[in-house]
């Protein structure tokens, strides 16, 4: 049996590979109809002449065609109606996409060659901000306690649950990892603590987990300090834990949590700039305490240019405070100093200004944050939702806008521009794609619509393999 799914037609050349996720998981895997795909038999031609393909190696040379492409946008007077697609085929080569080729070329005889049936190519996803060390998935059901104390209260109860929680960290965080692989998601920046209870072992364990999955997933790790930073003396243990690892430093709350703005910045920063790391840090704090940090995080990163395009404000709740001159004034410069928001694109009461932020000039990504911990256990995993929920937040109901909300989840790439030119892909840029069954982006968009087959540097994502096409949980 073969799934319709980057199928198994034959070409002048030599058969094309079933690319199906029968064919990917291997003899023993699971049968097309159980994951949801109609079934059809290859022909007998096609049959005889090859085993099912295992899919490309890492850096391996090989072509996907009949992949449909966002060629632009059609419009009635000014009015975008409809998205064009074309089917084109995709060079994939070194990681790399190499070309993209009209769909009827000649393809080099003797060539490894997989069918995407049709399916519509997006780029895959980024997850921004997640914590993928003290998750809950993959174990027990937990569901938090009861809160006591505000954050002062979960810290002490991590003080005692992390111990615990120690010795399975690597097998929990990777089952997350295929979570968000099967959503579409081939990339994360994951929040990794480190304080006096567990020191840098988070980080340690972590990247080791992670590092087993490099051939299909990337990573930033953040040296978190949940704890707090300044006010607890651990301005150590985080340069250990960028030495062991982490790329970013991080930071809490500078008033609220860890008892004085100017010097927790201040030491966040320095300890960025001795150890070339990044920055990403938690500002929830809301109101002027919370502006004041960001600001002062800009005009530090703007006179440090090793810095530029490397520092991150997770969360930001204090840029819902600001009126509109405050907040134009503020974006502006942190879009020149290129500091960029993470946001878990939150509701209630207020919303974050993210259309006000891009329109800046500020880049805007998102991420899970928990999917399952002691903070929460309501997250899908699934980054593509908060494009959605942007949508529902910012008015955002036309084919043009839903489409152009893809840059949300993808860390900003979308295949056409606002106003309809073709930007992605094209030649070098990364082979990180996910194939739906949609008419656009839009759709994708507005519809969840489930994820196939997903790349990271044209590896096949082992995660994208092992959940039911429309299953929103595993």
């Amino acid at each position: 049996m073969s799934d319709p799914m980057f199928n198994t037609p034959t070409v002048s050349a030599a058969p094309a590979a079933d690319l199906s996720r029968r064919a990917l998981l291997g003899a023993g895997g699971l049968a097309a109809g159980a994951l949801g795909f109609a079934a059809s038999a290859p022909s007998a031609s096609v049959a005889a002449a090859a085993a099912p393909a295992k899919a490309p190696a890492a850096g391996a040379t090989w072509f996907l065609r009949n992949v449909r492409l966002e060629t632009g946008y059609e419009r009635e007077g000014d009015e975008v109606v409809a998205t064009r697609t074309e089917l084109k085929t995709i060079k994939i080569e070194k990681g790399a996409i190499a070309a993209v080729l009209p769909s009827g070329v000649a393809i080099p005889p003797g060539a490894v060659v997989h069918d995407a049936g049709g399916l519509l190519m997006l780029p895959s996803f980024r997850d921004m901000h997640i914590h993928l060390d003290k998750t809950f998935y993959g174990g027990p059901w937990q569901a938090p306690r009861k809160r006591k104390g505000g954050i002062a209260g979960q810290i002490k109860l991590e003080q005692k649950l992390l111990p615990e929680l120690l010795p399975t960290l690597e097998p929990r965080a990777e089952a997350l990892v295929a979570l968000l692989q099967s959503y579409g998601t081939t990339f994360a920046r994951s929040q990794c603590n480190v304080d006096p209870v567990i020191g840098t072992r988070h980080v340690e364990k972590l990247k080791a987990a992670l590092d087993r999955h490099q051939p299909d997933f990337g990573y930033e790790i953040v040296a978190f300090p949940q704890h707090g930073f300044a006010s607890i003396g651990l301005e150590q243990q985080m340069r250990q834990a960028v030495r062991a690892g982490a790329t970013y430093v991080g930071g809490i709350d500078p008033t609220t949590v860890d008892g004085g703005m100017e010097r927790s910045v201040d030491l966040m920063m320095q300890v960025a700039l001795d150890e070339k790391a990044g920055v990403d840090i938690h500002i929830h704090e809301p109101g002027e305490s919370g502006v004041a940090a960001i600001s002062r995080i800009t005009d530090i990163t703007a006179r440090n240019p090793a810095l530029k395009g490397r520092v991150t404000i997770s969360h930001g709740f204090s840029l819902m405070s600001l009126d509109k001159p405050a907040l134009a004034d503020l974006a502006a410069r942190m879009a020149a100093a290129g500091v960029s928001v993470a946001s878990t694109v939150p509701f209630g009461g207020r919303v974050m200004p993210i259309p006000a932020l891009q329109a800046a000039g500020v880049k805007v990504f998102t991420g899970t944050d928990s999917v399952i911990d002691h903070w929460s256990v309501f997250g899908s995993g699934d980054v593509l939702e908060k494009a959605k929920l942007a949508c529902q937040l910012y008015g955002w109901s036309d084919e043009q806008a839903i489409g152009q909300a893809l840059k949300i989840p993808t860390g900003g790439i979308t295949p056409l521009s606002p106003t309809g030119e073709q930007h992605w892909p094209k030649a070098g840029d990364a082979a990180d794609c996910v194939f739906v069954d949609a008419a656009s982006s839009a759709e994708a968009v507005a519809r969840l619509t489930p994820r196939q087959v997903v790349l990271h540097r044209g590896v096949v994502a082992a995660g994208s393999m092992t959940r039911p096409s429309g299953s929103p949980f595993l």
